[in-house]
């Protein structure tokens, strides 16, 4: 079998996924996926990330600030990277896995941990200490 590969031959998962980002069958019907390009502005990528918390859809979320995280410039990776781990521990959360969700906290309370004041108005101490979507909209809005 022949894996989904993208122009520059690296690998990609095309297989839909449900709203807490589970993988599903080839051909099931699953919700909408970030693209693979997208590259936000730090703007779209909190409102977006929003919108998907919002949804309560931290997987999703997660994938947009990826989406930031590989575009932005190198000084802003720890909160990018930060945010996107914390959105997976949400999702871990959603999926009743509380040892993977508990590792992806932390990891993500880490990052966030060295970033200094409120850019782009994100509480980054505040996001660190997330234990839920609420939590986290907090932090962001």
């Amino acid at each position: 079998m022949s894996r989904d590969r993208d122009a520059t031959g690296r690998a990609r998962n095309a297989r839909p996924r449900d709203a807490y980002g589970r993988p599903l069958p080839h051909g099931a019907e699953g919700v909408e996926r970030v693209p693979d390009d997208y590259a936000p502005t730090a703007e779209q990528a909190i409102a977006d990330g929003v919108e998907m918390l919002r949804l309560d859809r931290p997987f999703h979320a997660h994938e947009i600030f990826e989406g930031r995280w590989k575009c932005c410039p190198p000084a802003e990776r720890e909160l990018w990277q930060g945010l996107a781990q914390i959105c997976v521990g949400l999702t871990h959360l959603q999926r009743g896995n509380a040892r993977g969700a508990q590792t992806l906290l932390e990891r993500g309370a880490g990052r966030l941990a060295s970033i200094d004041g409120r850019p782009y108005g994100i509480d980054p101490a505040k996001a660190a200490q997330a234990r839920s979507i609420d939590d986290l909209l907090a932090a962001l809005t």
